[in-house]
């Protein structure tokens, strides 16, 4: 625990990083959902869909970016960070158990985060 404490920064920065390059699904959607899912959506309402998906999961890397250099707005970012990943896990485990083979591995990655972040949120408040 103590060694997820002591690089949380670290830890916000390269997933912020590497969560910000769902900035793809926002610019090219086909590509971004068939890299992501293996699979794609058509129609304009798909490009509204996917585009605003995209983009709000890319603010979201830039929020934990953020956070990783401004430590009072750490903890609210980690929130809506884990809620957001925490949405996207389940969602995929109730209705996407045909794309995990595309899928599993941001599954993986974002529930390791959620864990990582969730235990960081304890830690913190545990050391107050």
């Amino acid at each position: 625990m103590n060694f997820i404490f002591s690089n949380i920064k670290w830890i916000m920065l390269g997933s912020g990083i590497i969560t910000c390059s769902m900035i793809l699904s926002a610019l090219h959607p086909t590509l971004g959902l068939t890299l992501t899912f293996g699979d794609t959506l058509n129609g304009d309402l798909a490009n509204i869909i996917v585009r605003n998906w995209g983009a709000l999961i890319t603010i979201t890397g830039g929020m934990l970016v953020y956070g990783a250099y401004h430590e009072p707005n750490r903890n609210l970012i980690l929130v809506v960070s884990s809620i957001s990943k925490s949405t996207f896990v389940l969602l995929n485990l109730i209705y996407g158990q045909t794309f995990f083979a595309k899928s599993g591995i941001a599954l993986v990655f974002d529930s390791i985060l959620v864990v990582i972040f969730v235990s960081y949120l304890f830690l913190q408040k545990s050391k107050k």
